[in-house]
């Protein structure tokens, strides 16, 4: 049972890592409803990232290869060729790299000093319940309120280390990194295609940097639920299943509100405490 395991659980980290409802989450839970019954662990969950986040790099490559190319091209000496010219710091695109590595301070700092908290409490099903209601809300409420008069090219320094704040909360299950920066797009009065590419975008160095890192330190421990074969079929088949997923978003976020989502997260979380509450799930 574990290839189809992983199966599943990839098609679910695929179909959720970029809808603001949470993959973290909906691993965790349905872990809990497989043959296997357990929970996939934060091991796991990380390296499968690796999937969706390079359905990231390929979807908006051009995006990606612009920032980069003008970002190194502001430290050029302005002689030669075009590619040679230097280009100055207020460039919309040196701007967004720069905002890119900022915003990913905040999670590279927490995420690295509170591993024992991401392994263990932050997993408990009573608190993925309650941060899936309240930040299912709070999106309600940004989305709902927003200017949406801004875009990608208005975001300011601040912006990006606020949505980078923003971005460390998604360290716990339930909070989701897609939803919890554009939450935070959105009150800053970002247009929702805005919000979302930046958010996929800033979630580019934190995602591989936390995969690689927890694939590197599974070398060598026990295995855990899920061996180092059904983990890359899980990861195989999430970067498939990933990338159908962010275009239908962009498409979808052009004319069409959250509230579904927050309708979902509300009802997911409300059926999770009913089910904790009965002690048909464990907690832990």
């Amino acid at each position: 049972m574990g290839f189809i395991e992983a199966i599943i659980l990839g098609l679910i980290q695929g179909l959720t890592e970029f809808l603001p409802i949470s993959s973290s989450a909906h691993l965790r839970i349905a872990g809990e409803f497989l043959p296997s019954a357990t929970d996939p662990g934060a091991t796991f969950t990380a390296i499968t990232q690796l999937g969706t986040e390079l359905a990231v790099l390929i979807y908006f490559r051009k995006d990606i290869a612009r920032i980069l190319t003008r970002w190194f091209q502001q430290f050029g000496r302005g002689s030669g060729g075009a590619h040679a010219e230097k280009i100055d710091r207020s460039h919309p695109d040196v701007r967004l790299g720069w905002l890119i590595i900022i915003g990913t301070i905040p999670i590279v700092i927490v995420g690295y000093f509170a591993q024992d908290y991401i392994r263990s409490t932050f997993r408990s099903l009573w608190l993925v319940a309650i941060v899936l209601i309240v930040f299912g809300i709070i999106l309600g409420i940004a989305d709902l309120l927003s200017k949406r008069t801004r875009e990608i090219t208005d975001m300011t320094y601040r912006d990006g280390l606020i949505i980078g704040g923003a971005q460390m909360l998604s360290l716990i299950p339930g909070v989701s990194r897609s939803g919890s920066t554009m939450t935070a797009g959105r009150f800053l009065g970002y247009t929702r295609p805005a919000a979302a590419r930046y958010g996929f975008l800033l979630a580019i160095p934190a995602v591989f940097g936390s995969g690689l890192y927890e694939l590197v330190h599974s070398f060598g421990e026990p295995e855990g639920a899920y061996g180092y074969a059904e983990t890359a079929v899980a990861t195989v088949v999430a970067f498939g299943v990933g990338y159908a997923v962010i275009a239908f978003l962009m498409r979808y976020i052009e004319k069409r509100s959250f509230l579904p989502f927050v309708i979902y997260r509300i009802l997911l979380g409300g059926t999770l405490l009913v089910l904790l509450s009965l002690g048909i799930l464990s907690p832990l």
